[in-house]
């Protein structure tokens, strides 16, 4: 027994039945936003599952209560690079609240200047570093001290120190808001960061008795 064939739908729109144009361009219409609406979820299922993943990880992932700033122990490093350098280095004692976040021998580079480094953090969580270098030249400190000129000086426990102020904008100064500068036989020392004034002098004062040691070596 044979079927009848299907009568061709009638489109509302149109009040006829459609044509086999019309049916074949709505079922090309309805196969591409079928396919883009399956994209569509597609990226979303897969940004969902990114993110879960993402979450997982931050779950399982063991996590420390340790401070990222390290605390680094100077003065060992000290004696450690003593053994290769002619001048003796400074390891400062520094009262309770003080703390190193780095510690370094610096090779001269294109200024040929080799120095000693320490990066200090203050009681109130400000910054000097501290550089010991050999044989420094006045192109050296100008290039750390950005070409700023000294406007005082203070003596700190017997030590005379030449006292730099950054002119600069706030916002433009980084680490260097003032800085103290002395030199003692082959070694000039450069402080300089963000501290206050009384905190810079604790430095220097810590500094004394070494600086007084080389200069009074290299004047014998």
């Amino acid at each position: 027994m044979s079927r009848s064939p299907r009568p061709p739908r009638v489109v509302a729109e149109l009040g006829r039945p459609e044509t086999g144009q019309e049916r074949a361009t709505r079922l090309a219409t309805n196969s591409r936003n079928y396919r883009s609406r399956k994209t569509i979820n597609n990226l979303v299922y897969s940004l969902l599952a990114t993110v879960g993943a993402v979450i997982v990880l931050v779950l399982i992932v063991p996590r420390s209560d340790t401070p990222l700033t390290r605390n680094v122990d100077y003065a060992s490093v000290a004696e450690q690079v003593q053994t290769g350098v002619d001048v003796p280095l400074v390891a400062p004692e520094l009262p309770a609240g003080w703390a190193a976040n780095a510690a370094e021998w610096r090779n001269g580079g294109s200024d040929g200047v080799s120095s000693w480094y320490i990066g200090l953090l203050t009681p109130s969580n400000e910054f000097i570093g501290l550089t010991q270098a050999v044989d420094a030249n006045p192109t050296w400190l100008a290039d750390k001290l950005e070409n700023v000129a000294a406007d005082d000086t203070v003596t700190i426990d017997g030590v005379e120190w030449d006292v730099y102020r950054n002119p600069a904008p706030q916002e433009d100064r980084g680490n260097f808001e003032s800085a103290l500068v002395t030199e003692a036989g082959a070694s000039s020392y450069l402080l300089i960061g963000t501290a206050s004034d009384e905190e810079f002098s604790v430095l220097a004062g810590a500094l004394a008795e070494p600086i007084t040691t080389e200069k009074n070596g290299s004047s014998e």
